[in-house]
């Protein structure tokens, strides 16, 4: 039986970044996330296949975010005006130029399931499934792929992140690293 709780311990992050990357927000982002899992707990007894969850929870993300975008029309512009005047809260986007070249140093196992996973929409479940492999050999794949990459960016950056996971903070340590490459 599927609960609110199993649903949150599966798609929480993915569900922020799937936001995130849409409103271009992390506060406001948060605040969706929330306001999904209330949806979702408020109508979890409306889920007849179990097979379908991560399509029904995507459905209510995806109305979620055109509703976040009709009921703020007009603010966002003006958001988007303040935000380019200060300075920005994280670096999460100005690293997120370094992915690239991380992402094609690694093997091609771990290349494929961090594209997959993380930059792209696929749920670890869905992606075992591609593969043929289990469902736990799935995770351990993209945490593997995870592992590999953050020892990439090690290699060549000391970053700094907050509890939500966002870079606070960056020192490049290495002339010839892909943050100082990608950055031009």
């Amino acid at each position: 039986m599927v609960t609110t709780q199993n649903i949150w311990n599966e798609f929480n992050k993915q569900l922020y970044n799937f936001v995130n990357k849409r409103v271009q927000d992390s506060e406001v982002a948060k605040d969706l996330v929330q306001d999904i899992f209330v949806k979702i707990h408020l109508n979890l007894h409306t889920l007849h296949n179990e097979e379908k969850l991560a399509a029904w929870v995507y459905q209510i993300a995806r109305n979620s975010i055109l509703d976040f975008f009709k009921k703020n029309k007009y603010e966002a512009d003006l958001t988007k005006d303040i935000a380019e005047e200060s300075e920005p809260a994280n670096f999460n986007e100005e690293l997120s130029k370094c992915l690239v070249p991380f992402v094609t140093k690694l093997s091609e196992n771990s290349r494929d399931a961090i594209v997959k996973t993380e930059i792209g929409n696929l749920s670890q479940k869905d992606y075992a499934e591609e593969l043929g492999i289990s469902y736990s050999g799935a995770k351990s794949r993209v945490q593997r792929a995870r592992e590999e990459l953050n020892s990439l960016f090690k290699e060549c950056c000391k970053v700094n992140v907050d509890v939500y996971g966002n870079v606070i903070e960056h020192h490049v340590c290495k002339k010839n690293c892909a943050c100082t490459n990608s950055s031009n």
